[in-house]
């Protein structure tokens, strides 16, 4: 499979199955283990806000950039330096948008709206992350693009592209630009593209077995039965 046809097939699964795989469970043989579950920050926390549930997961190459107020002493990018960074990158592409505002405006920041959405979409993004708010969410549901925010408001004043393409942290999220990212309404987390394989695979097959444990335990009626199915055994072989 080429990586847009992985990239496809990691869409139908949901971000906590992909994170169990990449470092949730490490004693599981199906973990990879890329990074310590607990320390190292690669998927977001409680405190980002899928815009579009219904949309359903999204997986792709990480694009990053900062944000912030205007500076009179450096003005070398641009909003267009964004668009081009993911002109140039591999399809499709996920917006890794940090925003560093001072803190008494930081929550009445609503950044990206239609217009940069459709601007974004044009050149191959499919999808946004941000530490800070957003709006025209009404607008934006039919063009069918994902945002998983801190929340939402309806303006802002002026504002600058800081950087493009360097390494950004977003609600507990480290993310280095050319990451996959693969996000849902629980949330995102990121793994390095050349495992995106590897991740693909082992996540079909503990899907498989989790699909199966479940269908037992739902059959399950006493504490004795679940507790036989959770250890991988039959019911009664522990009573031998």
């Amino acid at each position: 499979m080429n990586s847009q046809a992985i990239l496809e097939e990691l869409k139908t699964v949901d971000t906590p199955s992909i994170t169990n795989v990449v470092a949730t469970y490490p004693e599981d043989p199906l973990c990879l283990g890329l990074y310590n579950p607990w320390t190292e920050n690669w998927y977001t926390d409680e405190t980002i806000r899928c815009m579009y549930p219904e949309m359903g997961a999204l997986a792709g190459y990480a694009v990053t950039c900062v944000f912030g107020l205007p500076d009179p002493n450096y003005s070398r990018v641009s909003f267009m330096d964004v668009l081009e960074a993911l002109d140039a990158s591999p399809k499709p592409t996920i917006l890794v948008l940090e925003q560093k505002f001072p803190p008494e405006i930081a929550g009445k920041v609503g950044l990206a709206g239609g217009n940069m959405t459709a601007a974004m979409q044009a050149v191959g993004c499919v999808g946004c992350i941000s530490n800070g708010p957003s709006r025209d969410i009404d607008e934006i549901r039919p063009m069918g693009f994902q945002y998983l925010l801190s929340g939402v408001t309806p303006g802002h004043g002026a504002m600058a592209v800081q950087s493009v393409n360097v390494p950004v942290h977003v609600r507990g999220m480290d993310v280095a630009p050319g990451e996959i990212v693969h996000m849902d309404e629980n949330g995102a987390c990121k793994f390095p593209a050349d495992k995106m394989e590897d991740v693909l695979r082992n996540v079909k097959q503990l899907l498989a077995h989790e699909e199966e444990r479940i269908g037992q335990m739902q059959k399950a009626s006493s504490a004795a039965e679940v507790r036989a199915i959770m250890s991988g055994h039959s019911y009664g072989d522990d009573e031998e």
